[in-house]
Protein backbone atom coordinates (compact mmCIF):
# COMPACT_ATOMS: atom_id res chain seq x y z
CA UNK A 1 0.00 0.00 0.00
CA UNK A 2 1.29 3.76 -0.68
CA UNK A 3 -0.16 6.79 1.23
CA UNK A 4 1.08 10.16 0.83
CA UNK A 5 -0.27 13.61 2.14
CA UNK A 6 -0.77 16.74 0.35
CA UNK A 7 -2.26 19.70 2.65
CA UNK A 8 -4.07 22.75 1.09
CA UNK A 9 -5.17 25.74 2.30
CA UNK A 10 -8.67 26.91 1.18
CA UNK A 11 -8.39 30.29 -0.07
CA UNK A 12 -11.85 32.42 -1.02
CA UNK A 13 -12.41 31.33 -4.51
CA UNK A 14 -13.14 27.97 -3.64
CA UNK A 15 -15.86 28.70 -1.33
CA UNK A 16 -19.52 29.94 -2.60
CA UNK A 17 -21.41 32.55 -0.54
CA UNK A 18 -21.61 30.65 2.52
CA UNK A 19 -17.99 30.23 2.92
CA UNK A 20 -18.32 26.89 2.14
CA UNK A 21 -16.01 24.95 -0.45
CA UNK A 22 -18.02 24.38 -3.74
CA UNK A 23 -18.56 20.94 -4.13
CA UNK A 24 -16.89 20.89 -7.70
CA UNK A 25 -13.71 21.55 -5.83
CA UNK A 26 -12.88 18.38 -4.77
CA UNK A 27 -12.12 16.83 -8.48
CA UNK A 28 -9.72 19.06 -8.09
CA UNK A 29 -7.94 18.40 -4.46
CA UNK A 30 -8.24 14.46 -5.42
CA UNK A 31 -5.83 15.63 -8.57
CA UNK A 32 -3.53 17.96 -6.46
CA UNK A 33 -3.36 14.61 -3.96
CA UNK A 34 -2.73 12.32 -7.16
CA UNK A 35 -0.13 14.66 -8.87
CA UNK A 36 2.11 14.84 -5.72
CA UNK A 37 1.62 11.29 -4.71
CA UNK A 38 3.20 10.64 -7.90
CA UNK A 39 6.02 12.81 -7.70
CA UNK A 40 6.41 11.07 -3.71
CA UNK A 41 6.73 7.74 -5.93
CA UNK A 42 9.90 9.52 -7.88
CA UNK A 43 8.28 10.35 -11.29
CA UNK A 44 5.79 13.16 -12.77
CA UNK A 45 2.43 13.22 -15.15
CA UNK A 46 4.85 15.39 -17.34
CA UNK A 47 7.61 12.17 -17.54
CA UNK A 48 4.98 9.67 -18.10
CA UNK A 49 3.48 12.36 -21.17
CA UNK A 50 7.38 12.17 -22.33
CA UNK A 51 6.45 8.25 -22.77
CA UNK A 52 3.83 8.76 -24.75
CA UNK A 53 0.80 7.62 -22.42
CA UNK A 54 -1.78 10.14 -20.83
CA UNK A 55 -3.91 9.34 -18.27
CA UNK A 56 -8.03 10.25 -18.37
CA UNK A 57 -10.06 10.06 -15.28
CA UNK A 58 -12.44 7.40 -16.59
CA UNK A 59 -14.95 7.09 -13.14
CA UNK A 60 -15.23 9.62 -10.04
CA UNK A 61 -16.94 8.46 -7.11
CA UNK A 62 -16.97 11.28 -4.06
CA UNK A 63 -18.97 11.24 -0.25
CA UNK A 64 -19.31 14.93 1.03
CA UNK A 65 -19.79 14.30 5.04
CA UNK A 66 -18.52 17.79 6.78
CA UNK A 67 -18.29 20.56 4.33
CA UNK A 68 -14.59 22.26 3.99
CA UNK A 69 -15.01 25.79 5.03
CA UNK A 70 -12.56 29.06 4.04
CA UNK A 71 -9.18 29.17 5.63
CA UNK A 72 -9.44 25.24 6.46
CA UNK A 73 -6.19 23.53 6.23
CA UNK A 74 -7.07 20.52 4.26
CA UNK A 75 -4.88 17.30 4.32
CA UNK A 76 -5.82 15.24 1.67
CA UNK A 77 -4.34 11.55 1.67
CA UNK A 78 -3.94 9.79 -1.39
CA UNK A 79 -3.90 5.98 -1.30
CA UNK A 80 -2.84 3.38 -3.59
CA UNK A 81 -4.19 -0.15 -2.11
CA UNK A 82 -3.29 -1.96 -4.56
CA UNK A 83 -0.54 -1.96 -7.07
CA UNK A 84 -1.60 -1.40 -10.60
CA UNK A 85 -2.43 -4.19 -13.20
CA UNK A 86 -2.64 -3.64 -17.32
CA UNK A 87 -4.28 0.05 -18.06
CA UNK A 88 -5.71 0.86 -14.93
CA UNK A 89 -4.67 2.48 -11.55
CA UNK A 90 -7.12 3.50 -9.17
CA UNK A 91 -6.50 5.89 -6.58
CA UNK A 92 -8.84 6.96 -2.76
CA UNK A 93 -8.31 9.89 -1.40
CA UNK A 94 -9.35 11.03 2.32
CA UNK A 95 -10.28 14.94 3.20
CA UNK A 96 -9.40 15.82 6.62
CA UNK A 97 -9.65 19.44 7.87
CA UNK A 98 -7.22 20.83 10.13
CA UNK A 99 -9.25 19.39 13.76
CA UNK A 100 -8.53 15.93 11.89
CA UNK A 101 -12.36 15.36 11.02
CA UNK A 102 -12.95 13.12 8.01
CA UNK A 103 -14.69 15.44 5.15
CA UNK A 104 -14.91 13.88 2.29
CA UNK A 105 -13.44 10.16 0.77
CA UNK A 106 -13.03 10.05 -3.45
CA UNK A 107 -12.25 7.03 -5.71
CA UNK A 108 -10.60 8.11 -8.61
CA UNK A 109 -10.14 5.34 -11.99
CA UNK A 110 -7.80 6.52 -14.62
CA UNK A 111 -6.85 4.48 -17.78
CA UNK A 112 -2.96 4.52 -19.28
CA UNK A 113 -3.60 5.01 -22.86
CA UNK A 114 -1.63 5.49 -25.71
CA UNK A 115 -1.26 9.36 -26.33
CA UNK A 116 -1.06 8.56 -30.41
CA UNK A 117 -3.58 5.73 -30.68
CA UNK A 118 -5.66 6.68 -28.25
CA UNK A 119 -6.12 3.09 -26.82
CA UNK A 120 -5.57 1.94 -23.34
CA UNK A 121 -2.15 0.14 -22.51
CA UNK A 122 -0.31 -1.16 -20.06
CA UNK A 123 1.07 1.05 -17.03
CA UNK A 124 4.90 2.06 -18.44
CA UNK A 125 7.68 -0.60 -17.09
CA UNK A 126 9.00 2.12 -15.46
CA UNK A 127 6.60 3.56 -13.40
CA UNK A 128 5.82 -0.24 -12.22
CA UNK A 129 9.08 -0.65 -11.26
CA UNK A 130 9.22 2.59 -8.95
CA UNK A 131 5.83 1.60 -7.52
CA UNK A 132 6.72 -1.96 -6.42
CA UNK A 133 9.16 -0.87 -4.05
CA UNK A 134 5.66 -0.04 -2.26
CA UNK A 135 3.77 -3.39 -2.67
CA UNK A 136 6.60 -5.95 -1.96
CA UNK A 137 4.67 -8.95 -0.19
Amino acid sequence: MFITETKIRIHYALTDQMGVVYYGHYAQFYEIGRTEAIRQIGYTYKEIEALGIIMPVVDIHSRFLRPAKYDDLITVKTILQEMPEHFKIVFHSEIFNQLGELLNTGVVTLFFVNAKTMKRCNIPEVFREKLSVYFVA
